[in-house]
């Protein structure tokens, strides 16, 4: 399996998903942008397009989330009895209302009930495949007592074919995805070109089948949009308050084009450029991980027993030296698995999101250079959603059908080897040294046609957003958080660092101005900038 690096999950769990206490409540400013807080709407279904008068104005029937809880380490954060969970109906084609439906799985941690409380603030950490409830559980617990928490109602939603809401993507059984992970795809020649694409062939079949071609249509961007808007009005809000990381903002952008003066306000953290070719996209991705692999060589070059040793311009020979074997001989673990190329390249890419999981994965490159992969594993394993059973959670399965019919596809092969010769110039780190391949990926072969084209959104009426772009996020590159907020007429706050994303996350400078803007709707001044945390 080749490695992945467009997957752009806002980091989560108890270990990196921190917030920072917030302090006290925030001064409007003169100058501020006009917010309007988040009045009850008598009659959700006034706001209704027409024909979807039953989905906007339906009654969620809020109860425990023990019910949604997909692991047990979601059991016990479920638990919390001021969690609150519901399903929501969505048609699976807007186009067709009264044809089949979706249900959205929906978590809510209410503010105390007080004339301060603002509304809701509904979030989604990216992907295209995380899920909102997870996220919102987490980060709610975190918020709870700051301004943030006591003013808005945190609210998580799981996208259409995500996590609990359903229909579920489904392409690849457990099984299925250890096959994948253990398989080479290195080899170049025609051969191994045709064995690749066959491949690709082979998921795209099992996800038509298990999943059914009306649901891969209608997974994109665009319906989830549609959905977020249903989710506005079901929780009685005139307009809506979002929070969007990494994929998310592509999410909070499609919702500003298609109901611009639906929107309160919206915070856009690790930012995809909507008008950015994909290809583009995925080479300055490829380049920001190679950064953020540098930044982490560095780091640890100045420690004693750095296992990519102690000259800084010789890391990436090093590792490939520590990595390339792997493509010929997968490394034996006790589990009775083995650690292939291709996981060894997730796990390291998966220890780059966050400066945090340096010492992991310093010690698991230590760990290989002995001739052992475990740790590596269960980085990958983490990225991955692997379970200890060996189920899967559906995130890669949905980060591919979403990201299929959300971006143009290449169908070319000669466009696809050009493609893959560009990657390995800017991420050589993950360079296999076989040469690039001209294997085309399961887009090309995806069996509906994309529903969105990159674009500048045009978005007459909508309060200006938020957006946050860190200087050196390797998921995300900074440089597509200025033109999105050029593109949706935003204030821009620079985050200094190596991390993917930044609001709540322990950086108190950043954090403070994303509440003045949530609460009264306080742009970030002009340059504003965080320091590195």
């Amino acid at each position: 399996m080749r490695a992945t690096l467009r997957r752009r999950p806002l980091r989560r769990r108890g270990s990196t998903l921190i917030a920072t206490a917030l302090g006290a409540a925030a001064v409007v400013l003169a100058g501020c942008a006009q917010v309007v807080p988040g009045v009850a709407v008598p009659d959700p279904a006034a706001s209704a397009p027409p024909g979807l008068e039953r989905f906007y104005g339906q009654q969620l029937a809020w109860g425990p989330c023990a019910p949604f809880a997909a692991t047990e380490e979601d059991r016990q954060i479920y638990a919390d009895p001021a969690l609150q969970c519901a399903r929501m109906e969505v048609p699976l084609d807007y186009a067709q209302p009264d044809g089949r439906t979706g249900s959205i799985a929906v978590l809510r941690h209410a503010a105390p009930a007080s004339p301060q409380r603002l509304g809701s603030l509904v979030l989604n950490p990216g992907g295209p495949g995380a899920s909102g409830i997870q996220t919102a559980a987490y980060l709610s617990t975190s918020l709870a007592q700051t301004e943030v928490g006591r003013r808005f109602d945190v609210v998580g939603f799981d996208p259409r074919g995500v996590g609990e809401s359903e229909p579920a993507i489904r392409c690849l059984e457990g099984p299925e995805r250890d096959a994948d992970r253990r398989d080479d795809d290195t080899d170049a020649s025609p051969a191994g070109v045709a064995q690749t694409e066959a491949e690709e062939r082979g998921t795209v079949d099992r996800c038509a089948q298990r999943t059914g071609v009306d649901v891969l249509a209608n997974v994109g961007t665009r319906d989830v949009a549609r959905d977020m808007d249903v989710l506005r009005a079901t929780l009685g809000d005139a307009q809506l308050t979002y929070l969007g990381y990494s994929y998310g903002t592509r999410i909070g952008s499609t919702y500003a084009e298609e109901f611009p003066r639906n929107v309160r306000a919206m915070i856009l953290d690790g930012a995809l450029d909507p008008d950015q070719d994909p290809t583009v996209e995925l080479i300055e991705q490829g380049r920001g991980f190679q950064g953020a692999f540098d930044a982490f060589a560095r780091d640890c070059t100045t420690r004693p027993n750095c296992p990519l040793g102690q000259d800084p311009a010789q890391t990436t020979a090093v590792y490939q030296q520590l990595t390339r074997p792997l493509i010929d001989a997968p490394l034996p673990l006790p589990d009775g698995r083995v650690l292939s190329y291709g996981d060894a390249q997730q796990g390291t890419i998966n220890a780059l999101y966050v400066e945090a999981y340096w010492p992991r994965l310093n010690r698991a490159l230590t760990e290989l250079r002995a001739g052992r992969g475990s740790q590596l594993m269960t980085l990958a394993d983490e990225y991955y959603e692997r379970n200890p059973d060996g189920t899967y959670a559906s995130s890669q399965d949905a980060f591919e059908a979403i990201r299929c019919v959300d971006d143009p596809r290449v169908t070319d092969p000669a466009q696809s080897l050009a493609r893959a010769q560009a990657y390995n110039q800017a991420a050589p780190f993950l360079d296999s040294g076989r040469g690039a391949s001209a294997a085309r990926d399961s887009c090309a072969f995806w069996p509906v046609p994309p529903t969105s084209q990159p674009h500048i959104p045009q978005v007459p009426g909508l309060a200006p957003p938020l957006v946050v772009s860190t200087t050196g996020d390797p998921a995300t590159p900074y440089q597509a958080g200025v033109e999105l907020a050029r593109a949706l007429n935003g204030s821009l706050l620079t985050k200094i660092g190596d991390e993917h994303t930044a609001v709540f996350q322990n950086s108190p400078c950043v954090d403070d101005i994303a509440t003045r803007y949530l609460i009264d709707g306080t742009p970030a001044p002009p340059g504003a900038t965080c320091p590195a945390t």
